[in-house]
């Protein structure tokens, strides 16, 4: 008689990793041995994309699939503005996951920069907490996409007493200039297709030599620029989609090695 497999007694481990943006290097060691061990490698992929950019940003990196490339699981992302549809896509991607978990498989979950930076990791976490409390689990932290600009560019993110705000862009230049007003820094993700009128509102402002921009940092068509008034006109109008970095100053950096 033929002995069937008995489904763990307790969940395997999931361990969520930052990778990127950007050069292959830029992976902690504990984090590449954790991808080295997993059963299973789940790493999200945007609809309509041929490659997954996570998987991009880990080229050249040993992590066993050439050997065993069952382990990977590509998972395919639409980033729809429904809230409901995207709660419904993280459920079953938990439910996924949690079965694996179950079973005894360990499971890498990739995304790409932080971890825990505006992630769609933090979405499948909170959702497998719900349906497996307590299961054994470690988050890597990675490098934001902001701080792989900043170190692409020279570009201090914060000196002395600077304040500086993190946040998505908003669809609204008079929000976006609201917050540039009342802080030094302004650190603006996901700017997608609003890049035009955001590169329009920070010349209205006299800032845009001060400011910083960085697209697909370390990949095929990366674009880095240090003053976006120079900015070519066909940068903006090429799609930029969630891997653009903006870095606004609203005044000149004080070069305080001067007297």
């Amino acid at each position: 008689m033929t002995e069937m497999k008995q489904e763990a007694t307790a969940p395997a481990m999931l361990w969520g990793i930052g990778v990127g943006p950007g050069p292959a290097g830029y992976l902690p060691l504990a984090a590449l041995q954790a991808l080295q061990q997993a059963d299973l490698i789940y790493a999200p992929r945007a609809r309509g994309a041929g490659l997954s950019v996570a998987l991009q940003c880990l080229a050249g990196i040993d992590i066993g699939l050439e050997r065993n490339p069952g382990r990977l699981r590509e998972i395919e992302f639409n980033m729809d503005p429904d809230r409901s549809v995207l709660t419904e896509h993280y459920a079953q991607l938990a439910q996924e996951i949690a079965a694996e978990l179950r079973a005894g498989r360990s499971v890498a979950y990739l995304t790409i920069g932080d971890s825990l930076t505006y992630s769609t990791y933090g979405y499948v976490l909170a959702a497998l907490r719900d349906l497996l409390p307590q299961f054994p689990h470690h988050t890597f932290p990675g490098i934001t996409s902001y701080a792989a600009a900043a170190a692409a560019l020279d570009w201090s993110l914060g000196t002395g007493k600077e304040r500086t705000l993190i946040l998505p862009c908003p669809e609204d230049a008079a929000i976006l200039r609201q917050e540039i007003e009342s802080h030094d820094i302004v650190v603006l993700m996901k700017v997608g297709a609003r890049l035009p009128w955001v590169l329009e509102l920070l010349q209205q402002m006299g800032i845009a030599q001060h400011c910083a921009f960085a697209r697909r940092i370390g990949l095929e068509g990366e674009v880095l620029a240090s003053d976006v008034s120079t900015l070519d006109t066909s940068c903006a109008a090429a799609p930029s989609g969630y891997l653009a970095t903006m870095l606004i100053r609203k005044n000149a950096l004080e070069k305080r090695h001067q007297s």
